[in-house]
């Protein structure tokens, strides 16, 4: 099969013939029809995602949406011609979705929704889960509260603001000023973070008692800024990238709680990856009901342009997921 392989960190990756992979028992080959791409990528192909575990010769993508041809020994649920997305590999010793199949624990996936087509479920995987972790298994976020998410046009944002409005919550999401009307398109109250303070828009928009939960997507300074102006005793702070060193007394002084998501763990560790595939199976349900759609950039690429896909996203040109097809 064609694959996408980096050899060294660091170098360009290369597009070759590599053996095809077949489905071991647990898991299933999977027909890679759209892989997503993340800054995470990035990362590891430069050797600056230690975290991420990462042996080399490695093909990288860590979301793929695609058609089952071959189900292994004791997987139940998945039948040859399902189609199906996930966050299956690109990170420790599992292979990624830039080639045109992968056998993949069966844990990890799920249906494809039905009203997205394979480059738009492609896009949904790690961001989808990374909202819901925090959202929902975390914070547990219902109607009546206020939910501030920082960084609400980006890939975790902008899905962490339809998860939030679907189970009834008033969603704000800080954005600079030329994404507002993303922000706004999904539904949340747009927050102009180059013209206002935390301290001037939590008293506008919260009367000064601070959000109900403060999801963080951003990391460092806005981390430390989403313990000031979380809800007394009530609030919860959540960050996807807490990997700084932070001060906690803001936090503690208003007797909030915090929860650091990372939605690595179970494909390093083992551990939990059948609750991906749970949510998955929820996001799915959000998708075919209306309530959730993936933002996507129009530019398409395929395997042959990985090297401009990673470009494109690291220019900060995106003006939504970048998704690279997968011939065959």
């Amino acid at each position: 099969m064609r694959a996408v392989v980096l050899e060294e960190f660091g170098a360009s990756m290369v597009l070759k013939e590599i053996e095809k992979p077949v489905a071991g028992p647990g898991q299933v080959l999977v027909r890679i029809e759209a892989s997503g791409t993340n800054p995470l990528d990035l990362k590891i192909s430069a050797g600056e995602a230690a975290h991420a575990a990462r042996t080399l010769p490695a093909v990288l993508g860590l979301d793929l949406a695609g058609v089952v041809e071959q189900v292994g020994e004791g997987v139940d649920g998945f039948a040859p011609g399902d189609e199906v997305y996930g966050m299956t590999g690109g990170v420790g010793d599992l292979q990624g979705s830039l080639a045109q199949y992968a056998a993949v624990d069966a844990r990890l996936l799920a249906p494809k929704p039905e009203s997205l087509d394979m480059r738009e479920a492609a896009a949904l995987p790690l961001v989808a889960i990374t909202a819901w972790e925090g959202l929902v298994d975390r914070a547990q976020v219902h109607a009546g509260q206020k939910v501030l998410v920082h960084g609400g046009a980006g890939g975790v944002g902008h899905v962490g603001i339809q998860i939030a409005r679907a189970r009834g919550a008033e969603v704000f999401g800080t954005g600079s000023p030329h994404r507002l009307k993303v922000i706004e398109g999904f539904g949340a109250t747009a927050i102009d973070y180059t013209a206002e303070t935390p301290q001037e828009y939590v008293e506008r928009l919260t009367g000064g008692e601070g959000f109900d939960i403060v999801y963080d997507t951003v990391g460092g300074p806005v981390l430390d800024a989403s313990f000031a102006i979380v809800r007394t005793y009530t609030g919860h702070v959540l960050s996807a990238l807490g990997w700084g060193t932070h001060s906690l007394a803001p936090l503690s002084f208003r007797g909030a709680t915090y929860s650091g998501v990372f939605t690595l763990a179970p494909m390093l560790t083992g551990r939990g990856r059948e609750h991906h595939g749970e949510i998955l199976r929820e996001i799915t349900a959000l998708a075919d009901a209306g309530h959730l759609r993936p933002l996507l950039d129009p530019r398409r690429f395929g395997l042959a342009d990985v090297a401009e896909a990673h470009a494109a996203l690291a220019d900060g040109t995106a003006t939504g997921k970048i998704v690279v097809s997968v011939g065959h």
